[in-house]
């Protein structure tokens, strides 16, 4: 199995599948019966799984693939087996999650997955330092991998309570929205950048752009994590921090825009109509979520948000599928790592769809929560939903799966 190729691709295709089918199973269970599978279970197993089995694979995959393409030479051989290694910790968990919860075998699978990756952040940080100085990813890529080493210290904190049974609720957030800020706002997000502008490194881009956004949305990344915890008492000092870390994300983007928008042309011909729409909605979902983060620097809003699972659940999934997951489908369609034929695309589409609508509920959801008001019907219709996306995704590995001669 040769990185670079295909297979890598198809396997993470099935593998947002099987996060379709867990999602599709939880939706199932809130509306209707279904005893012999605990929600709570299904829950660690989907979440692990979706940031192990599908992104951080198809991170991995990808940054490999830069890799590849821009240096001389790499150790193919120890990437592969890396990969391999991580996704056989993203099976594990699957399953034990699912079985067992946080139990002895899905802790050990979990502690395997983070030392996988920590020997390929150390790997991998060596190659990015060997990448030109003007390449405009660079810096990026290798904040990206940092952040994924950072963030895992949420979960050393989260593995003591659990072996101490020193369980302090305060402590327990904090260590799970520092796992996944520095997951979703770090390593997810920071390596699609990196990534997007790798790809479009031969337009010559405007090298101050790239800095700026850069240098702001670098400055803003630790601070920012307090975003999540204005729930909590924290010194006036550091909530003025938060704040200008929240324009500080929003100065980054304005300069990124900025840089696309010189560009448009050169993008237009280098992607189709689908893909550049799909990178819009992208974008604009971004916009929101930085709003969205500004919008909570104000404490009333921050603890009256953080009190509605609504409101927290509709965020996450802002993230992870209508800016990280929509973006690297596309990202993988346009550069031609799928097929680019009307199945796919029609596959794609309706994806995307469903994530629009699946985000469109959750948030009216959350927002009649504020009131305590129930909206009818709602679980239904987020269940019939999350069949609709697990049916383009089965529809679209099936596709990529097919026999074709170009492959």
């Amino acid at each position: 199995m040769v990185i670079g190729k295909n297979t890598w691709v198809r396997i993470a295709v099935i593998n947002l599948a099987i996060v379709a089918v867990l999602g599709t199973i939880m939706r199932y269970k809130i509306g209707f019966a279904l005893p012999f599978l605990d929600q709570k279970f299904l829950q660690e197993s989907h979440s692990h799984f979706a940031f192990t089995g599908w992104i951080t694979h198809t991170l991995y995959f990808l940054l490999v693939n830069i890799f590849r393409s821009s240096l001389p030479s790499i150790d193919e051989k120890a990437y592969r087996l890396l990969i391999l290694f991580n996704l056989l910790t993203a099976y594990g968990m699957l399953v034990s999650f699912a079985i067992q919860g946080y139990g002895p075998v899905s802790i050990v699978f979990a502690s395997l997955s983070i030392l996988i990756g920590y020997l390929f952040v150390w790997r991998a940080l060596k190659d990015a330092g060997r990448l030109p100085d003007h390449h405009p990813g660079k810096n990026w890529i290798k904040a990206a991998l940092w952040f994924s080493v950072l963030s895992t210290l949420g979960t050393m904190v989260l593995s003591w309570m659990m072996a101490t049974r020193q369980y302090d609720q305060e402590t327990y957030l904090a260590s799970v929205y520092f796992y996944l800020h520095f997951q979703y706002n770090g390593w997810f997000l920071f390596a699609c950048f990196g990534i997007f502008l790798d790809y479009i490194r031969h337009f010559n881009l405007n090298a101050r752009l790239v800095r700026y956004s850069f240098l702001f949305f670098g400055i803003a990344a630790i601070p920012a994590y307090f975003l999540s915890t204005l729930w909590a008492d924290i010194p006036g000092w550091l909530y003025g921090a938060v704040i200008i870390a929240a324009f500080l994300q929003i100065a980054g983007w304005y300069y990124f825009i900025k840089l696309i928008r010189e560009y448009l042309s050169q993008l237009r011909v280098s992607f189709s109509k689908l893909v550049l729409l799909l990178f819009l909605a992208v974008g604009l979902a971004l916009t929101l979520k930085l709003i969205l983060q500004l919008g909570s620097t104000v404490p009333a809003i921050s603890k009256l948000a953080y009190s509605f699972r609504p409101i927290v659940i509709a965020y996450l999934h802002l993230v992870l599928l209508l800016i990280i997951s929509v973006f690297l489908l596309s990202f993988l369609y346009g550069t031609g790592l799928l097929r680019q034929n009307k199945p796919t695309r029609i596959a794609l589409l309706i994806f995307a769809i469903g994530v629009i609508l699946n985000e469109a509920v959750l948030a009216i959801q959350g927002i009649w929560s504020f009131s305590y008001t129930v909206i009818p019907y709602a679980n239904e219709a987020l269940f019939g939903i999350a069949l609709l996306m697990l049916i383009s995704l089965l529809l679209l590995a099936a596709f990529q799966l097919s026999p074709d001669k170009s492959d």
